[in-house]
């Protein structure tokens, strides 16, 4: 006879119980009616920041259950009738359950200090709170709490364009997951990005403006922080209203008791997620919540399934820092031993815990690089398989073969050797069989990398998918994009990926469709696939504000348009320097000046010089035949053809390029991307060069030849870069990956081996054609400037978040950074 589960709630982990128990109910034993809160359908919290990215709340929906669940969604269940069996909404709607299961979730902190209240005062748990933090026109915003919610929500409201301030009560940021070594590693690293930081002091009141908004908040330090926006994120509160209404017994410091069935006080209702108090304790993420729907679902079908224990390990990039902790990552085991390896200058921080003897793996820290979070998560407790000292070591290495009962999915309770028996018996042959088919890797995503790794030990060829998205490389992407003429992501991943993308695929697809000119970077659903810089056209400085640099092509320019740049760095108060490339680069300009800075640049003839983007910057020059004696050349006529040739084209990486007009070769050509020197009988062509980490000297590619037929193999060079590159792929790496090398290049390209060369100019062709300035675009755009001061309550007045000292006759940002003065010097 067919029974009925009532699931009050439908996030995360109630939608996974819903699901866990569609999937083994192969009878149909249980219908299923869940009652939820929200009006909106299940949507990955846990992705909530990435909304920021599209502002399409579509993106984060979970799949869809089958017919034969019941969904009411926006009428929460007010009543309990514990002995009718029976659940009234606020509706009035009521509904008999054989079985209920309480996923209620939890509610945001606040703290109750005063003005917590006051309107611009916000929480940050929902699309909903997100759409209002946006709509409130902030231009500066202090998060309170810098946990990993707290800082998911500085990353949110920085991507609004605000500049935020984030104040934690601990010592630390993020002080459950990471130690003092590594909160400090990690707040160095996130203040280069501009966030305020204020650590071991508490809020004690939110100010006023005249307005009777909040205007800021004051601190116990007597620090006064001004903000527009406030927004609460230190902490949550399970929600166990309904069950002390219905009397349910609740733990001391709040959520619904369960036994380790997740039963509740009464056996027909289960508890499960942030709402559940399990021996004590209340789990704050989704890891934990979904074994308790695993059980659930197997003891509604007469199992005999327990909690597992908690899995807390935490792997996450927050603003850009890869941040990991796992097992007993403070030491707090008797006896416990701990291996350190900190390195501020590479921005890494490693520490592994052992037992007393250092022969068992307790747990561990991992900031700025957590590589090896996959295969070392899933020792935790067991045989270290070498020294922990070479484990932390940066030259790594050791291998770390994991035993077969180890761990590897923490979501899903999936073992290694569960993994390797559906590879070897199950045929599964890649991420996305292996995930099908035993869930490894459905949850927070941390184990991907070692799903990977496993497929290559059990001898699966792996393909060069671009990511679990698109199965396609990026230059397999490029062909298709190029063929079928699909002009939006959301085409491409609907035609040829799977799932809503991530934030490796996204700029590289944004990267494809600005290579073959399919309209503004900015248009509709481009906009929001860009990288950081390219959201504003500009390159984000450390204090929060922005470079502004006009395109100088070849590094000439006349006294009229030097006067130009000069009043506008005056009349906007911008920090000027002459850089490397030969252009004059224009610091600390607001999102809200951009516009107007570039107006006035635009209509005296300036365009953008694109160094916010993965494309061509500048081709540098000297004086050549012009001015030098030695000049054989005209050296600085072919950079000015050359860069107004090839300006705004995008690539997977930038792209830099130098013109010497003889052999003293004072434009460094042989340092760029592609360079370019000067010959008694011709140009010589050189490519494959770049500075960075990695420095490389460019190869001669071509000798001694005419200007027609270099530009026509620099056409060439760069179009089958384009094309064929993995994404972030520097020339240099690319060629050196590449199968022959520079000879194959010179095939392909020089003597057109593989007969493309005209498709290639032809390609090059269409996009100086195409070619049109992006900040003038903006600038006739009404709905693209919007984007520039959708986030100013006040145009023209300073934001008081970021400041300036005189030096040298400029201002520069005040160091905020609690590094010595030195250091901006």
């Amino acid at each position: 006879m067919t029974r009925t589960l009532v699931v009050v709630g439908n996030g995360m982990v109630g939608h996974r119980a819903v699901q866990a128990l569609r999937d083994r109910d192969a009878e149909g034993t249980w219908r299923v009616v869940v009652l939820a809160e929200e009006s909106r359908p299940a949507y990955d919290r846990v992705a909530l920041s990435s909304y920021v990215d599209t502002w399409d709340a579509g993106t984060l929906s979970l799949p869809e259950h089958d017919e034969s669940v019941q969904v009411r969604l926006g009428d929460p269940v007010r009543h309990i009738d514990r002995a009718a069996k029976v659940v009234t909404t606020a509706s009035g709607h009521e509904q008999g359950y054989d079985a209920l299961v309480l996923a209620t979730g939890s509610r945001p902190f606040v703290p109750p200090v005063p003005g917590h209240d006051l309107p611009g005062c916000h929480v940050y748990r929902t699309i909903e709170d997100l759409d209002l933090i946006r709509a409130s026109g902030g231009r500066s915003a202090v998060v309170i709490g810098g946990g990993l919610l707290g800082l998911e929500a500085a990353n949110a409201v920085r991507l609004m364009g605000m500049a935020p301030k984030v104040v934690e009560l601990a010592p630390r940021l993020m002080p459950l997951q990471v130690d003092e070594g590594g909160g400090a590693l990690l707040r160095r690293q996130v203040e280069r990005l501009g966030l305020e930081i204020h650590c071991g002091v508490s809020t004690v009141a939110v100010k006023a403006g005249g307005n009777g908004a909040a205007a800021g908040v004051s601190l116990a330090d007597g620090t006064r922080l001004d903000a527009d926006v406030v927004v609460f994120s230190a902490g949550i509160r399970p929600r166990d209203e309904l069950a002390r209404e219905s009397g349910l017994a609740v733990g001391e410091r709040g959520g619904i008791l369960v036994d380790e069935s997740c039963r509740t006080s009464d056996e027909s209702i289960y508890a499960v997620g942030e709402c559940a108090c399990l021996e004590g304790r209340v789990y704050g993420l989704v890891g934990p919540g979904y074994a308790m729907a695993e059980v659930v679902a197997d003891r509604l079908l007469g199992g005999g399934a327990v909690f597992p224990g908690a899995d807390t390990s935490t792997k996450l990039k927050l603003l850009g820092v890869d941040v990991a902790s796992f097992g007993d990552a403070h030491a707090a085991s008797p006896g416990a031993l701990e291996v350190v390896h900190n390195d501020p200058v590479s921005g890494s921080y490693r520490k592994l815990v052992v037992s007393d003897d250092a022969h068992v793996l307790l747990g561990g820290v991992l900031v700025g690089d957590a590589s090896q979070y996959a295969t070392l998560r899933p020792l935790v407790g067991r045989p270290l398989p070498a020294d922990p000292g070479s484990l932390v070591a940066p030259a790594g290495g050791v291998d770390l073969a994991l035993p077969d009962e180890a761990q590897v999915c923490s979501c899903h309770a999936v073992t290694k050797g569960q993994i390797t028996c559906a590879i070897n018996e199950s045929g599964c042959t890649d991420v996305a069989s292996v995930k099908s088919c035993t869930k490894a890797g459905t949850g927070c995503g941390s184990c991907v990398p070692m799903l990977k790794q496993l497929l290559d030990e059990c001898g699966v060829v792996q393909s060069k998918a671009l990511c679990e998205h698109f199965e396609q490389s990026r230059a397999e992407l490029f062909e298709v994009v190029r063929a079928t003429g699909i002009r939006t992501f959301s085409q491409l991943i609907a035609g040829y990926g799977k799932g809503r993308g991530c934030d490796i695929c996204k700029p590289v697809v944004a990267s494809i469709l600005a290579s073959l000119a399919t309209g503004h970077v900015l248009d509709g659903e481009q906009a929001g696939l860009q990288d950081t810089n390219d959201r504003f056209l500009a390159n984000l400085q450390r204090n929060g504000t922005y470079s502004v640099v006009p395109r100088i092509p070849g590094g000439e320019i006349t006294p009229e348009k030097l006067l130009v740049i000069a009043e506008v760095a005056r009349d906007f108060g911008l920090y000027t320097k002459i850089t490397g490339g030969q252009r004059i680069d224009l610091f600390g300009a607001t999102v809200d000046q951009l516009p107007p800075i570039w107006r006035r640049l635009v209509d005296a003839g300036f365009e953008s010089g694109h160094a916010y983007g993965k494309a061509l910057r500048t081709v540098k020059s000297c004086v050549g035949t012009t001015w030098c004696r030695y000049g054989v050349q005209d050296s600085v006529a072919l950079a000015i053809d050359l860069e107004l040739r090839y300006r705004g084209l995008r690539a997977p990486h930038k792209i830099k390029a130098g013109v010497s007009g003889c052999a003293r070769e004072c434009a460094e050509a042989r340092g760029k991307d592609f360079g370019v020197i000067a010959t008694e009988l011709g140009w010589n062509l050189y490519v494959g060069g770049n500075g960075g980490f990695k420095p490389r000297h460019a190869d001669l590619l071509v000798s001694d030849v005419d200007t027609e037929t270099l530009v026509r193999v620099i056409d060439r060079f760069l179009m089958f870069y384009v094309r064929t590159a993995d994404r972030l792929q520097r020339t240099a790496a690319w060629i050196e990956a590449m199968d022959g090398g520079l000879d194959h290049l010179r095939e392909v390209i020089v003597d057109d081996s593989l007969g493309i060369c005209a498709d290639l100019e032809s390609a090059m062709a269409e996009h100086i054609d195409s070619y049109q300035d992006e900040w003038r675009g903006v600038l006739e755009d009404p709905e693209k400037l919007a984007r520039f001061s959708s986030f100013v309550n006040a145009p023209g007045v300073p934001d008081p978040t970021i400041s300036f000292r005189e030096e040298r006759g400029q201002r520069v940002p005040t160091v905020q950074l609690g590094m010595p003065e030195v250091a901006a010097r």
